[in-house]
């Protein structure tokens, strides 16, 4: 099947072909690194990882650019409150960053530029506009005047007038119009800052991405994605400054946005208390694995409500495939499927993503999955059926575990599993004694901390309950 993406900026789901035939170029917006990813920010990371491996599969060459942003007020800010140097901070949170994402499961991007790399690049281009008259120099800032390009605000389809009365607009009287947005701006003697032509000082936001993407990727390329958040006024400026910076030309043929993320249906908030970071789901104890899939039950462009009780079901879910691989044992010797065999199982899976990344409907097809694996009877079935079902994981980016350590898998509270394992081995012995009520005490007490005992042709197995 074709790939079908909703593009953003035509408002509609477009059939996808690469600006050059068997290479994909792709674009999102990284993290500003001064503190741990919230849940919100681990979604189109998570998204856009799915997208990734999709792209990978359908294309030969997929070049797959992640910045980071490592100069900005935010940073500089919480390097003070903090009583740190600023490179520590973001050095330390972007090391955080990196270990968060990969316990989801995701890819690193093939390119991850950082912001204070591309100065140079930035400047340029700032020179460009200024040249062109599409910004100007004021009291050491330089603001790209909004006015200069009559159809400003194609992405977020607003009127000027609608994008500045929507927006928390900054009002300086060095402003020509009340939309014009800070290219550059003056850096104090504690602040970081690098010479140019107006003066010591850095970049503003929305130049970054601008830089970076055209470093690596061209004027022009293939998708750009990121969350709906950054519609305006983030993506919008980095469309204005790129397209007057090269001529008019597109800065991405495709733009792609995920929904908010909600908790208990109420937007994340630190007052309300409902605001968690992955750093914080993984040290209780939650899996990387099942965040990652409760991130993915909702379409990537609807919201997203996250709460425990969905970590459960995702959790829940995984037992159930892993289960299944589990129980189908190894592949016998002399059993194989064909690449033919295995795709045929995998279409729907395949399908559901190729249909602007249907990840729900890519969910329900590896339960089906599962469900032929548990009813396979023939080695051959079983085969095919277990080759399929890994395969639709990887797409998703799950079930890359061995089915044991999943159940077995490091939990940062409770027993260890050397101490199950000692508690396993007592209650066989007591079982030999035939001093069941020992045995049973045993269970119970495993049951209640949480650990599942399965006893089946003379072995016991465990896991650990959702």
């Amino acid at each position: 099947m074709p790939l079908d993406l909703y593009n953003t900026l035509t408002r509609r789901k477009d059939r996808f072909e690469p600006l050059e035939p068997g290479r994909v170029g792709l674009y999102v917006c990284g993290p500003t690194v001064y503190d741990f990813a919230h849940i919100g920010n681990a979604r189109p990371v998570v998204v856009f990882d799915v997208l990734y491996r999709l792209l990978k599969r359908l294309y030969p060459s997929v070049t797959y650019v992640r910045n980071i942003t490592d100069v900005d007020d935010k940073i500089i800010k919480a390097a003070a409150d903090n009583g740190e140097a600023i490179e520590a901070l973001t050095e330390r949170t972007a090391a955080a960053y990196h270990q968060d994402m990969a316990a989801l499961g995701t890819l690193p991007p093939d390119i991850e530029p950082r912001a204070t790399q591309h100065i140079g690049r930035m400047i340029a281009i700032i020179e460009t506009l200024v040249g062109a008259g599409h910004a100007y120099a004021a009291e050491g800032h330089v603001l790209f005047h909004v006015p200069s390009m009559p159809d400003y605000g194609q992405l977020s389809r607003r009127s000027q007038d609608e994008l500045v009365a929507g927006a928390r607009v900054e009002v300086a009287p060095y402003k020509r119009d009340a939309a014009d947005f800070i290219l550059w701006k003056p850096s104090t003697p504690e602040q970081p800052g690098w010479d140019s032509p107006w003066g010591r000082g850095r970049p503003g936001w929305h130049i970054e991405c601008s830089a970076m993407s055209g470093q690596y990727l061209g004027q022009t390329f293939d998708i750009h994605g990121g969350g709906l958040d950054l519609i305006f006024p983030h993506h919008e400026n980095e469309i204005a400054q790129s397209r007057c910076a090269h001529g008019g030309a597109p800065l991405a043929k495709v733009w792609m946005h995920n929904g908010f993320v909600t908790v208990n249906g109420d937007k994340m908030s630190k007052s309300l208390g409902n605001f968690f970071t992955v750093r914080q789901l993984l040290t209780e104890g939650h899996s990387g694995e099942a965040i990652r899939l409760a991130l993915l039950t909702a379409h990537y462009r609807q919201p997203l409500d996250f709460s425990r009780d969905g970590l459960h079901q995702a959790k829940a879910a995984l037992d159930r495939w892993y289960t299944a691989l589990r129980s189908a044992g190894p592949v016998p010797d002399g059993v194989s499927a064909t690449t033919a065999e295995i795709e045929e199982l995998l279409f729907p899976t395949l399908a559901a993503l190729e249909d602007d990344l249907n990840t729900p409907l890519a969910v329900s097809h590896l339960h089906e999955l599962a469900g032929q694996l548990n009813k396979a009877r023939t080695p051959s079935d079983q085969v095919r059926s277990r080759a399929a079902l890994l395969a639709a994981g990887a797409m998703l980016g799950v079930l890359g575990q061995d089915a044991e350590e999943w159940f077995k898998g490091a939990a940062t509270e409770g027993l260890s599993a050397t101490d199950i394992e000692a508690a396993i081995d007592a209650r066989t012995a007591a079982r030999k004694a035939k001093n069941f009520a020992e045995a049973d005490r045993i269970r119970k007490e495993l049951a209640a901390a949480g650990i599942v005992l399965e006893d089946a042709a003379g072995k016991t197995t465990w896991k650990r309950s959702a």
